[in-house]
């Protein structure tokens, strides 16, 4: 397969928007805690511009803190999906309600339209 035609597959299998987003991080797993640089955000994960720290046990849950602002973050549950060229890619695991509407609300300013962001929810709903 031609690197277009694995690249237009990739995009019709996506079906969350991911959102550039410079952002600070906080993680935690148990008692260890770092912090890190967002790259992007979607309804299904984000996407960190570093690996992780050797101590991380991957295959268990880590916590994200995503600062917006001063009193607003999202905050998930997360599961490592991939580590490549520097970038960590995590999944979604659960979410608060707070955090889906902040994140949401995030998708839909950045996006410019009300209906792509509700589609997308209703998409990670259908989901589970």
């Amino acid at each position: 397969m031609t690197d277009t035609r694995k690249k237009a597959a990739t995009n019709e299998r996506r079906k969350f928007s991911r959102i550039l987003f410079d952002a600070h991080v906080e993680l935690a797993q148990g008692e260890f805690h770092w912090r890190a640089s967002l790259l992007d955000i979607s309804l299904k994960g984000l996407l960190l511009q570093q690996t992780l720290p050797a101590e991380v046990i991957h295959n268990k849950p880590i916590l994200v803190k995503i600062l917006l602002s001063d009193n607003t973050s999202i905050a998930m549950s997360v599961t490592v999906a991939h580590q490549h060229h520097s970038q960590t890619g995590l999944v979604c695991t659960s979410i608060d309600i707070d955090s889906v509407s902040h994140l949401r609300r995030l998708i839909e300013l950045n996006l410019g339209d009300a209906s792509a962001a509700e589609r997308e929810l209703s998409e990670l709903i259908s989901d589970y």
